[in-house]
């Protein structure tokens, strides 16, 4: 029995503490003023933790910076690191035209006016003279224009160099003559996609054209090489109508400065400065009050025509009123 009274005895410092609230314990935990801790931990454990994360943090931060640095150096600001095949862009360019509509429908390709009413084609107008300001205007490219070089075939660009695109002399697609969308027969610009290192492949000669090539440009091909041979270094430019029906529509076309764009502006290497070579094509007498189902393909051996993809080949209307 005195055995037991002395267990029992043992026990006294373990006594259960006593009951607090819920509110209590939580003062208690945010501040302990026994313990002198906050949130659980005293002053001593909240710097040693912050200086370890301190610490890890900054380790970490610098190992990210080095090894941005360091891949940054190995790139270069102007060529990237994948092209042509290797890359997400590939290596056929995709053929585009302007002005583009300006439709709540991002498929829509009908350029449509109304005659002679200049509220009606302002739109247009005003469009192509945006995407042309660039080029009527170089002071407006990097570098300010001060690399441009009067190019011609037998006078590519030099290192650095870039060739000069002269829209404001190709008349009747002039923004002073309201690209002739005010004689109900619309201008519309052709330009190729721009891929990096993208060296086209002539037909240099007159033989081995492919069979779905048009007869005109065959036949436009062979009369440029009995000109001069360099103008078989050109990227030739091909628009009609879609059908039978659409090509009667569309009456003569006018190609402006020429039926193709040149090749000693490839290949394109992101120069300062540059700028797309550019085709003005002019739809001198179209048929009024019909939709015109226009297509236009871009020829070279390297260059093949999808037109779901709108790789060297693109398609819009025209509806003159």
């Amino acid at each position: 029995m005195a055995d037991i009274t002395a267990s029992n005895e043992g026990f006294h410092g373990y006594e259960k503490p006593p009951h607090i609230s819920k509110w209590e314990a939580f003062k208690i935990f945010i501040y302990n003023p026994e313990k002198g801790s906050v949130l659980g931990r005293t002053g001593s454990s909240w710097a040693k933790i912050l200086l370890f994360y301190l610490i890890f943090y900054s380790v970490l931060a610098s190992m990210f910076g080095i090894m941005l640095w360091i891949f940054y150096h190995t790139l270069d600001p102007r060529v990237p690191r994948w092209t042509l095949d290797q890359s997400l862009v590939g290596n056929v360019p995709g053929l585009g035209f302007r002005p583009w509509p300006n439709d709540t429908d991002s498929k829509s390709t009908l350029i449509w006016y109304r005659g002679k009413e200049k509220l009606s084609y302002k739109f247009w107008t005003d469009t192509l003279e945006s995407f042309l300001d660039v080029y009527r205007r170089p002071g407006l490219t990097p570098g300010r224009g001060q690399n441009i070089y009067n190019c011609d075939y037998d006078r590519p660009p030099g290192r650095g160099q870039v060739c000069d695109v002269d829209v404001k002399n190709w008349f009747p697609c002039t923004s002073e003559n309201n690209f002739n969308y005010h004689q109900s027969s619309p201008c519309v610009f052709l330009k190729l996609n721009k891929i990096i290192g993208w060296q086209p492949e002539y037909y240099n000669e007159t033989e081995g054209f492919p069979d779905n090539m048009p007869g005109d440009l065959k036949r436009h091909i062979a009369q440029q090489k009995s000109i001069n041979k360099l103008f078989m270094q050109t990227i030739w430019i091909t628009c009609e109508g879609e059908g039978p029906l659409d090509k009667e529509n569309a009456g003569e076309i006018q190609y402006i400065p020429r039926q193709g764009f040149p090749g000693y502006f490839y290949p394109y290497t992101n120069a300062e400065g540059y700028l797309s070579p550019l085709v003005a094509i002019h739809f001198k007498r179209p048929k009024t009050g019909v939709i015109i189902n226009i297509e236009c393909k871009a020829w070279a051996k390297n260059i093949y025509h999808d037109r779901k993809e709108g790789i060297g080949i693109t398609h819009f209307e025209i509806l003159v009123d």
